[in-house]
């Protein structure tokens, strides 16, 4: 996919049985079949008709100088071949409110791995369409596509691919469709806005592969800063119809006060992370997704050191269901999934040591969405109602039904530790005033907390953990009288069609 990108659309079958057929960003066989969508291929075209000014290959800063030199919504149509900024690490492109640009087959913005940014600035409503956008060299935790955040942009039909840092950052109501986000130094998107107020994005028909080539958690480790999409303070976001695949790290990771997320019809598939990671976060619908060969690489690499924590295609930290912040469901609801030979199933893990004002909580200053005040989560009011329970990010009000899990063992090359499903948390140790501290957490996230599976079908070898990672289970064990979980589910042995 270039800058004559293709239109995926995936349609989930029952259960998200989506066939695949067409190609890739690469042209390599297996995208989700679409119809494609030609660019405008000459400046006399249907273009020409919207275009007032066109910009020249062989001119180095032809661009970023005629944005300049026009008024608000300008209709730019970029000429074929490559467009170069000029040789300054700032010499992004900068729009004004309702700028357009339209890139003929063949139209790429070449950074030259000298530009940092591609497209910058706070207009609002900014279009790019049937562009590729190649070589800049963002910053860590900067992006290249709308580096600063604004609101109400589309990007569709593009290519935004070998940058470094993020391919593309998010503003309010932003629509990214029918895109390719690939092979990005640290993330495809980076849905970050300073102050947060990120509402109502759409993510919709993209490919999005191979990010997190520079591996930035190896080189910071824990950092937390990779992914094919990470979403951060999000509120209502619709990701679907999206192939997700190769990234080196999680597929799509919401992390900090997200919120209002439908998440559906989407193929997550052999990333080396989590396919999906939703963190300190709130409110979601997770459905018809296919989901598989996730998390080989990060599941294996922790087991082979004798981790016996259960990492899991699906991993939610820290999140769930509150009916007292505004969304679409007032739970975490994860149905209709096929879960195909993943490193292990879902996991639902709480962090006792993790909350507001702890020293323990990786998401510094940071608190929940129900106390605005971070320092009144302290002793000794933290140990009272209501901020007892206001101060901690819970996972709770977790539905999990009507999905397929389907382990083959010997197509995850494993024998053990990657056929987990679980419900736990640890023993609550940290900081000293903490009103958390033994098994409380551990308890409720198992017991109290309305964290139910229920009507799932199994195939393949699958244990269960419940509470804390030394307590597996076998199938009877996880539906007994202790945990009642998977009322109405059924196991098989053999690993299915």
């Amino acid at each position: 996919m270039g800058s004559n990108s293709r239109h995926w659309a995936l349609a989930a079958a029952p259960l998200a049985l989506v066939l695949l057929a067409a190609t890739g960003c690469d042209g390599t066989p297996g995208a989700p079949a679409a119809k494609p969508t030609a660019a405008p291929s000459t400046s006399t075209s249907a273009a020409r008709a919207v275009a007032r000014v066109c910009a020249n290959p062989a001119v180095v800063g032809d661009l970023a100088a005629k944005t300049r030199s026009s008024p608000a919504n300008t209709t730019f149509w970029l000429r074929p071949g490559k467009h170069r900024l000029a040789p300054d690490r700032f010499a992004q492109v900068v729009p004004k409110q309702g700028d357009r640009y339209l890139g003929a087959p063949g139209a790429v913005l070449d950074g030259g791995k000298k530009n940092q940014y591609a497209f910058a600035g706070t207009a609002r409503d900014v279009t790019i369409r049937y562009l590729t956008v190649q070589h800049f060299v963002a910053p860590q935790n900067e992006g290249v596509v709308n580096h600063d955040s604004a609101d109400g942009w589309v990007i569709e039909h593009a290519t935004i691919q070998d940058n470094s840092g993020a391919g593309l950052m998010a503003g309010a109501h932003q629509r990214v469709r029918s895109s390719c986000l690939r092979d990005n130094g640290q993330y495809g998107m980076n849905a970050y806005k300073g102050g947060g107020g990120i509402t109502g994005l759409v993510v919709e028909d993209n490919e999005i592969v191979g990010n997190n080539t520079d591996d930035w958690e190896r080189r910071q480790q824990g950092c937390g800063c990779t992914g094919g999409v990470k979403f951060w303070a999000v509120n209502g976001a619709d990701v679907r119809g999206n192939w997700v695949h190769g990234n080196h790290g999680a597929g799509l990771w919401a992390d900090t006060d997200d919120n209002d997320f439908l998440i559906e019809n989407n193929v997550l598939e052999a990333n080396d992370g989590a396919a999906l990671i939703y963190e300190t976060s709130y409110n979601a619908v997770i459905r018809n997704n296919t989901i598989r060969r996730n998390n080989w690489v990060e599941g294996r690499k922790y087991a082979d050191r004798g981790d016996n924590f259960p990492y899991a295609a699906v991993y939610l930290s820290e999140s769930g269901g509150e009916p007292r912040i505004r969304a679409r469901t007032d739970k975490i609801e994860i149905y209709r999934n096929v879960l195909e030979n993943n490193w292990s199933g879902i996991t639902l893990w709480e962090n006792a040591d993790r909350f507001c004002n702890s020293p323990a909580n990786t998401s510094s200053g940071d608190c929940t969405l129900l106390v605005k005040n971070t320092h009144r989560c302290a002793q000794p009011a933290i140990a009272k109602a209501p901020l007892y329970a206001d101060c901690r990010w819970k996972t709770q009000r977790v539905d999990i039904h009507d999905n397929r899990f389907v382990l083959d063992e010997s197509v995850v090359r494993c024998t053990e530790m990657c056929n987990r499903m679980a419900v736990l948390s640890n023993y609550g140790t940290y900081p000293d005033w903490s009103p958390y501290k033994g098994e409380k957490v551990a308890e409720a996230i198992t017991r109290r907390q309305d964290n139910r599976w229920h009507h799932n079908v199994y195939l393949g070898p699958w244990q269960f953990v419940a509470q804390d990672p030394s307590q597996v289970l076998d199938f009877d064990e996880w539906q007994g009288a202790d945990y009642r979980q998977d009322a109405g589910s059924t196991l098989g042995q053999g690993s299915g069609d």
